[in-house]
């Protein structure tokens, strides 16, 4: 029995809301960003007042940060369902193949801002910083793993590797080819994932 199914009508109502609002507050995000993004758009694209928003997070910084905690628990999960015989390469490209069609379906970045401000705000974030450690530990140990079987150059400093992998999950090329290109997403997602761990010599 799911945890929601066992809630009362009134509380499931109020979860099911709360989802609503993140939701919301995901799409909004990826499309005008943090600065842009105004709690009464958030209530506008859901339908309620903003009164009942305020009723779910106090504030626009909680908010944000529910929504990436959302992420990142999305991502630990993936990560914890996949094949265990997968190799560790294997396990990153699967990882990075989900995070580039959660951004394609208009979900945000791992990286959401280079905005001084929002790393303020979730460096704040006592929850937010225990799941973002726990998914990059996930992950560098994955690239660690990677290089000493030799999937991955040895050479590279691991932070090297670690830091362009994450900066892929927020490269605008994603966004430039969806809007300027005749590209599937399918083939979008395989041409990055190309680039990411081939570069762009030839087979």
């Amino acid at each position: 029995m799911s945890i929601l199914s066992k809630l009362s009508f009134k509380d499931q109502a109020f979860k099911l809301r709360e989802s609503a609002i993140l939701d919301a507050a995901t799409i909004i995000l990826g499309n005008k960003g943090y600065d842009l993004m105004t709690m009464d758009d958030v209530a506008s694209n859901v339908g309620i007042s903003k009164p009942s928003l305020y009723k779910h997070f106090k504030s626009k910084e909680e908010l944000v940060g529910e929504a990436l905690i959302r992420l990142i628990d999305g991502a630990i999960d993936f990560l914890a369902d996949l094949d265990a015989a997968l190799s560790p390469l294997e396990k990153l490209t699967a990882l990075l193949e989900w995070a580039l069609r959660v951004r394609l379906d208009g979900g945000i970045p791992f990286l959401p801002s280079t905005s001084a401000h929002v790393r303020e705000m979730l460096m704040r974030n006592l929850k937010y910083i225990a799941r973002i450690f726990k998914l990059n530990n996930q992950i560098e140990g994955l690239v660690v793993a990677a290089q000493k079987n030799g999937e991955l150059s040895a050479s590279l400093p691991t932070n090297v590797i670690l830091f362009s992998y994450y900066a892929r999950t927020c490269d605008p090329t994603v966004e430039y080819l969806q809007i300027f290109s005749k590209m599937s997403k399918d083939e979008i997602v395989s041409n990055m994932l190309h680039v990411t761990f081939s570069g762009f010599k030839p087979e």
